[in-house]
């Protein structure tokens, strides 16, 4: 298995110079599906087509810090570690979703579509860590998220299409493990009530359910969804605190 960075900023920039139309529209398209109608050539759903000057200015922040050249790195430093396993390429593109003013990017489900709707992406051999216009980015945010992207690729690489809970939660222990050199844990949490309710739910697989489970009756209400209950800690958190207390030789 290899990584390989694919660049985007660039093509990005000079479509966000050009004014808002039909012509960019168009432009982006035709660079996302390539020559097949419906089809995903290059992985950039997560930027808006007719984005407005700010998110521009991210654009021109994330190169300044040489966002792609730090994922070359993270790519890099995997293909000393994985190149060796099969003879797969996965194409790694940043991504950039406007959290801020974005009217066709919701934060929560956008986030939930990015780490968990991966299929489309895997069986093309694709990975796409997400980055946000509400961010400040540094190099080791930069880092930090592309590895977590990409052990989410590896861990459907390697598992069946996942669909429960329970898989949910088995896919973000497996990346916390990979991630964090140390993993602490706020103790002054409360695990009682979201514990009890991974246990009674684990072998679901519904929507609502999962969507509550990792983003909270919060993000739930602002959408309309079922809420369950999650309020003090989410899924993300629990299954950090899983991760923390199983012990692996990686």
């Amino acid at each position: 298995m290899k990584f390989k960075n694919i660049p985007v900023l660039s093509f990005i920039e000079d479509l966000y110079n050009e004014p808002i139309s039909s012509e960019r529209f168009k432009t982006y398209i035709s660079k996302l599906q390539g020559e097949t109608k419906g089809d995903l050539d290059l992985p950039i759903g997560g930027f808006n087509p007719m984005a407005k000057e700010h998110v521009l200015q991210k654009i021109k922040e994330l190169k300044n810090i040489n966002a792609e050249k730090l994922i070359k790195e993270v790519t890099e430093n995997l293909n000393t570690k994985y190149e060796n396993q099969n003879s797969e390429v996965i194409k790694i593109v940043l991504n950039l979703a406007d959290d801020l003013k974005g009217g066709w990017t919701n934060r929560y489900t956008t986030d939930f579509d990015s780490k968990f709707k991966l299929n489309a992406l895997v069986t093309r051999k694709f990975c796409t860590p997400y980055f946000w216009t509400s961010e400040n980015y540094n190099a080791a945010i930069i880092k930090q998220r592309t590895l977590e992207y990409v052990y989410r690729t590896i861990f459907w690489l390697n598992n069946s299409k996942i669909q429960t809970l329970e898989d949910y939660v088995n896919q973000e222990i497996f990346v916390k493990q990979r991630t964090t050199s140390i993993i602490q844990i706020d103790k002054d949490k409360k695990y009682d009530f979201i514990k009890v309710f991974y246990e009674e739910h684990k072998e679901k697989g519904d929507y609502s359910i999962l969507f509550n489970f990792f983003y909270g009756d919060h993000a739930s209400a602002s959408l309309n969804y079922p809420q369950y209950g999650i309020k003090d800690v989410n899924g993300f958190e629990y299954a950090e605190m899983l991760a923390s207390k199983i012990k692996t030789n990686i």
